[in-house]
């Protein structure tokens, strides 16, 4: 970031002779540059002696004008007629090192119109490059990135991984890759050529000025916060920077096309040599994917970054309901991450439904709130309310209102408030009627209806279900102990629900199973929660299925729940959550639905996989449904014949 000031300084007294005092690293910059007339090699490690010594030689040069960008001794006590004061206030506009070293200098930002000019690069460094591309193809190749996965600090590297995942996804998309570095840099650089092979690698191979003709010859340059950075703003070099706890208004890239990738966490920018928190989640929390979406959104407008909408930097998502509900809320996850690629999105679940969001690849962080035990105090919630505050959100979409989650997002004090004006719907910024109860559509559906505001869109189908790779493990253990075997036929139930006017009878499921094993020799599993173990119990021992059937119900969690649906061929259910994880594991599902009310109706709480299907006969229903209180024994649910359920699974498998 000198190199501006030379500039100016050489247009504004082109006979004058410059000195550059400068560190060992960066020194090959100022050697055969036409702006500097002398450079001296300043060692910091050096002894207090040399260091006096050479103080006393350059006081001797009567200097006319000092300049210390560094404001160190030596600019504090040079003799000379005018120097930089360390006393100069900079105006606070100027945020940027390279428009403070101006200003420090004496120059203002006009100064960067100047041509680059300060920075020589000989014939035979240009031939170097030239032939290293040539020996790959490349020397006219108009779709190069160069990828520098280094930094002089460890706190502004991301992961090796993450370079290793992103340069894949570059690759997939036909751009040739050079890797780039010092030898600093060689290990990281051998780790991400290693994993991709067609990614080549110059690290160590070049010095500064050959790096600097390489960087012209690209399309862009992927790098983390580095001197490379600053090396490819000079040069122009449209640059996508990383950036996790040093502040991009400081220190970010400077070229006319440019985009910093970053994840607003709470505590960031801290500008610290070490994080407080250990876990550096600012550069952590930045994933390939995210990173990938940008910047090919970069590349496709010119490498303009005008169309990355950075409004909302931290979103907090509230769904603090049930399991089934939660995952029914996850294409709005998705959604918001593709409007917001840089935003720290997080969401609010109840402790039950944490499986079901944790681990989702387009969230940055799940929040768990207990409203029913460790939440239940008032005065809980409000210190619940303060520590939502400290993360500073300045956006919640709460798609499921209650009274408590419209009180916590009002007291944490988010400037944006989204939901629905019911259940004091009056301290939200932004409402909408709540129409759910009609059921003219499915809920998720509703969900996106709620994100219009926002200008956001996105497939309401699209639902995710995480699988931790400890459940995946735990299955395949399961299944090698009951002695099921890779292609072995698994149907699946789930016989209970969280409310009894829609748990279709035991006995008939009981027969399901029976007919499904003898048509399609099924080997069959009960899949429910710790509250229907005593129904999942009753099927096993009453109803003739024993020694057939796997009974698991109240033995899993939801991720291995949903690890098991996953190897199914088949899965039966009463309305439940785990109707939408079957539907989002890509498993076929028969839903039973009895109640005709409409915010209830298979309309909105259906299954939405391709090939998946609900029984509901509406004919059957009460006109006043009395929900659990039921006087006619379900008959709703009890219209709903064996015969229909395996009509429909045969529908399915054939």
């Amino acid at each position: 970031m000198t190199l501006p000031v030379l500039d100016a300084l050489r247009q504004k007294y082109p006979e004058g002779k410059i000195t550059c005092v400068v560190p060992v690293r960066p020194a090959e910059i100022f050697k055969n540059n036409p702006a500097v007339d002398r450079v001296v090699i300043f060692d910091k490690k050096t002894s207090l002696w040399n260091k006096i010594m050479l103080f006393s030689s350059l006081s001797k040069e009567k200097f006319d004008l000092v300049i210390d960008l560094r404001n160190s001794f030596f600019g504090a006590f040079l003799p000379a007629k005018e120097r930089s004061s360390p006393f100069r206030s900079i105006p606070r506009e100027l945020k940027h090192s390279r428009d403070r070293h101006l200003f420090w200098a004496g120059f203002s930002n006009a100064a960067l119109s100047i041509s680059r000019q300060s920075l020589k690069i000989r014939p035979q460094d240009i031939k170097y490059i030239e032939d290293m591309l040539g020996r790959h193809r490349l020397i006219n190749s108009d779709k190069l990135i160069v990828i520098s996965p280094g930094a002089r600090s460890q706190l502004k590297c991301w992961d090796k991984e993450n370079f290793s995942q992103l340069a894949s996804l570059l690759a997939s998309e036909g751009w040739d890759l050079i890797l780039a570095g010092d030898k600093d840099d060689q290990a990281v650089c051998s780790y991400v050529a290693d994993k991709n092979p067609k990614a080549i690698d110059f690290s160590g191979k070049t010095s500064i000025i050959q790096l600097a003709h390489l960087l012209k010859k690209a399309k862009l340059l992927i790098t983390n916060d580095s001197a490379v950075m600053h090396l490819a703003s000079y040069l122009n070099v449209p640059v996508v920077s990383i950036f996790g706890p040093t502040n991009e208004l400081k220190y970010g890239p400077w070229p006319e096309n440019k985009l910093v990738i970053k994840k607003d966490i709470a505590c960031r920018p801290c500008e610290k040599a070490l994080c407080r928190f250990g876990t550096l989640d600012c550069l952590t929390k930045i994933r390939p994917l995210d990173a990938f979406a940008q910047i090919k959104i970069f590349l496709a407008n010119g490498l303009v970054s005008k169309d990355i909408d950075t409004k909302y930097r931290r979103i907090l998502i509230l769904r603090n309901d049930r399991i089934g509900d939660v995952l029914l809320s996850t294409p709005v996850i998705k959604a918001l991450r593709q409007k917001f690629p840089q935003a720290y999105i997080s969401m609010l679940v109840a402790p039950v439904a944490k499986d079901i969001v944790e681990g989702n690849p387009y969230l940055d962080e799940v929040i768990t709130y207990d409203k029913d035990i460790k939440h239940k105090k008032w005065m809980r919630t409000l210190k619940f309310a303060a520590k939502l505050k400290k993360k500073k959100f300045d956006l919640a979409v709460n798609l499921h209102p209650t009274n408590r989650t419209n009180i916590l997002i009002f007291l944490a004090g988010i400037p944006m408030r989204l939901g629905y004006n019911r259940k004091l719907g009056f301290l939200l910024t932004h409402r909408k009627e709540h129409l759910k109860q009609e059921g003219l559509k499915h809920e998720t559906e509703y969900n996106f209806d709620l994100l219009k505001v926002l200008g956001v869109s996105g497939d309401p189908s699209d639902l995710f279900m995480p699988i931790k790779i400890g459940s995946d493990l735990y299955a395949d253990d399961l299944f090698r102990k009951e002695g099921i075997k890779p292609g072995d036929n698994l149907l699946a139930i789930n016989p209970g629900a969280s409310c009894p006017s829609k748990i279709w009878p035991a006995e008939r499921f009981a027969e399901v199973c029976r007919k499904l094993a003898d048509l399609y020799n099924f080997k069959i599993l009960i899949l429910a929660g710790p509250k229907d173990m005593v129904l999942a119990n009753k099927i096993t021992l009453h109803y003739g299925i024993k020694g057939k059937v796997i009974n698991l119900a109240g033995k899993i969690s939801l991720s291995q729940m949903a690890s098991i649906i996953k190897r199914c061929s088949l899965f039966i259910s009463n309305d439940s959550g785990p109707v939408h994880m079957a539907s989002a594991l890509g498993t076929p599902v028969i839903s039973i639905f009895g109640r005709n009310q409409p915010g209830l109706s298979p309309k909105r709480w259906g299954p939405l996989g391709k090939t998946d299907k609900y029984l509901h006969k509406k004919e059957a229903a009460c006109i006043q449904c009395l929900a659990h209180n039921c006087k006619k024994e379900f008959v709703c649910l009890k219209a709903i014949s064996v015969e229909d359920v395996i009509s429909a699974a045969q529908s399915i498998l054939s």
